[in-house]
């Protein structure tokens, strides 16, 4: 018979927050184990005489904390070969918990009975010390892991697992990338538990003289400056689509695909003297040019309800990852010379593909 692994939340405060069932379950469970420690409802259940195995000393054998997380459920899956196992997490369960999704993984494949309680997450009392509506729009992000990119600025962001100074750093370079290094952010440790801790500050002192925990996550406001947002792709698409409606521009109003063709040369020779004069600056500005009549293109296709700016991305990204089999696929190209024969051998069958499709 297979044993099984509860896993239950912790919560995102102190022990009085608890559900009086999970609060119950952790007193009787005999095999107990803790992601960590280090938890506000810890203390109180130490106080109780529970005894439990924490993995806080896994966390100091690796660097990485995907080798972390790998050691924990490879122990948990084996401790649950014999006993009927309780395994608890801060917050809820299914709220930023990588161990927990590995070992629902191990479930789907069939090699383990899980099952998933409650706990309080702790986005709850963070948006509630914080003040901010979620309908609004909002991400939550996870300082381990995510990009530049994936950034909406417009929007509530939560970054959580601001576990220590090295991660505060990055995450503070990554925001640095994209905003002012003043611009005002908000740090909060411990929401909802009696050691909550709010912070504003310039997101240039993120990581300076303050203490984080795993308790920690780092809140950015919604940018109301439009001119923070001019490197957003997007921000650029609305600059050019309120150039084109209503009250918009005249000149830009009137134009056609066919009145902007001699500019999209002008604009293209202009590069290419940039490029040959070496003059980076300069090339910054002309490629600016570019994109301009790019997007009025596109904006005068969507105006025209024929196309957009998508339709073009789009097209153009199947195509590099159709003709780029060696990146995107399986095939082998190990020189400049491979990959242009590769190149030129997937465009001939494009146009006999296009040609026959034409036929039928």
């Amino acid at each position: 018979m297979t044993n099984k692994i509860t896993i239950i939340g912790l919560g995102a405060g102190d022990i009085s927050q608890l559900p009086l069932g999970i609060y119950r379950k952790l007193l009787q469970s005999k095999h107990l184990f803790l992601r960590t420690k280090e938890h506000p409802v810890v203390k109180d259940l130490e106080a109780e005489g529970v005894s439990y195995h924490s993995f806080d000393n896994v966390y100091e054998k690796h660097h990485q904390f995907e080798e972390v997380y790998e050691e924990i459920v490879a122990t948990l899956v084996q401790e649950a070969s014999t006993n009927d196992i309780v395994y608890a997490v801060p917050g809820h369960p299914m709220v930023a918990e990588k161990t927990v999704q590995l070992l629902l993984q191990e479930r789907e494949e069939g090699k383990l009975v899980v099952s998933v309680e409650g706990g309080q997450s702790f986005i709850d009392p963070l948006l509630a010390a914080l003040e901010i509506d979620p309908i609004e729009g909002y991400q939550f992000l996870d300082a381990l892991s995510f990009e530049k990119d994936e950034l909406q600025l417009s929007q509530h962001i939560i970054i959580c697992q601001v576990y220590d100074q090295y991660i505060a750093s990055n995450v503070k370079l990554t925001l640095m990338e994209q905003l002012p290094d003043d611009y005002e952010v908000v740090v909060v440790t411990g929401a909802g538990s009696e050691d909550e801790v709010i912070r504003r500050i310039p997101l240039f002192e993120l990581d300076r003289d303050m203490e984080v925990n795993n308790l920690t996550s780092v809140y950015i406001p919604p940018v109301k400056e439009d001119s923070y947002v001019y490197h957003d792709f997007r921000t650029f698409r609305r600059i050019i689509a309120a150039l084109r409606g209503p009250g918009g521009c005249p000149w830009d109003q009137e134009q056609t695909h066919e009145s902007l063709k001699k500019y999209l040369l002008e604009e293209t020779n202009e590069v290419i003297e940039a490029i040959d004069n070496m003059d980076e600056d300069n090339l910054i500005e002309e490629l600016g040019d570019v994109l301009l009549q790019i997007v009025l293109h596109a904006q005068i296709g969507e105006d025209e309800g024929m196309f957009t700016i998508d339709d073009v991305i789009r097209g153009v990204s199947e195509k590099m990852v159709r003709r780029h089999p060696h990146v995107f696929g399986d095939v082998e190209a190990n020189t400049p010379e491979d990959v242009i024969a590769n190149w030129e051998e997937i465009k001939k069958q494009e146009k006999k593909d296009k040609l026959n499709k034409g036929k039928k």
